[in-house]
């Protein structure tokens, strides 16, 4: 079922699929509902799952402000209120950048957490923020301004988005990928993930995971940039190691994880006992 949910003011595109306990999606920057289809088809059978965009992202409505980390886990929060899901813990996964937002809402919302699955999360093991945020904010604001501007949205959008991560509905791709909308909102993202990685290692010092919850790390195989993969490998085991996760492997996989291989996140998802 798709339909739009109003947050803090702004429309959130979300998809409801399936019966059981109640499980959410969220992908990582710049990438879109579809991206999770095919793990989708797999959980509804036994899942309740909720898939959504973040604000500027797929298809909901523009970003009102720069994200934060509790604000993001907040918004899974609020976004579960809405749907008459508030009593219901969830299974909540998160893949790259939503990975940490992910990990806030289980340490921030325990009693609402069933579970935790992160999927080719970011890593930053010693998160440092140099330049000041809003000179950040201000520069990704103005570059999005000026290349959506010159209409480089409509131009070349989509045919980044397709040689970055092909396979999607070309249609799709083209509705979603020619707006400015995501494009300003992914260089937000983008200038605000040092602050996201530094408030989750204040959040790890004082607020600990769910306990007894399953907590898993999925990696890709071939690791966020393709290339270093050893290097990758390691830091993603040494995530599971500090939240004392079960780590698994992806094999032959990419970055996007829930395209690339998209059973063995569904099996991280619904675990031994289905």
């Amino acid at each position: 079922m798709r339909s739009f949910v109003r947050i803090g003011g702004v429309p959130h595109h979300v998809e409801v699929t399936g019966r059981g306990p109640v499980c959410v999606l969220s992908a990582g920057l710049g990438l879109a509902w579809f991206d999770w289809d095919a793990v989708v088809e797999l959980l509804s059978p036994r899942r309740t799952v909720v898939n959504f965009d973040r604000p500027g992202l797929g298809l909901s409505g523009h970003a009102r402000v720069a994200p934060s980390l509790a604000g993001e886990a907040a918004r899974i929060a609020s976004l579960l209120d809405a749907l008459g899901l508030s009593g219901r813990p969830a299974t909540v996964v998160g893949h790259s950048l939503a990975g940490f937002h992910c990990e806030a809402f289980a340490r921030l919302y325990p009693a609402r957490t069933s579970g935790l699955v992160l999927v080719d999360s970011s890593v930053e093991e010693r998160p440092r923020v140099r330049t000041p945020r809003g000179a950040r904010l201000g520069f990704a604001r103005a570059c999005g301004a000026v290349l959506s501007g010159v209409g480089v949205p409509r131009a070349v959008g989509p045919w980044v988005r397709r040689m970055a991560v092909p396979g999607a509905p070309v249609d799709v791709v083209r509705q979603v990928y020619g707006t400015s909308r995501v494009l300003q909102a992914s260089l937000v993202e983008y200038a605000t993930y040092g602050d996201a990685a530094a408030e989750l290692a204040v959040l790890r010092r004082k607020l600990p995971l769910p306990e007894g919850i399953p907590v898993t790390v999925l990696a890709a195989s071939a690791g966020a940039s393709g290339s270093g993969s050893g290097k990758w490998l390691a830091r993603q085991r040494g995530l599971a190691e500090e939240l004392d996760a079960e780590f698994r492997v992806a094999e032959d996989s990419g970055h996007v994880v829930m395209r690339d291989r998209p059973a063995e996140v569904a099996e991280a998802v619904l675990g031994d006992g289905g």
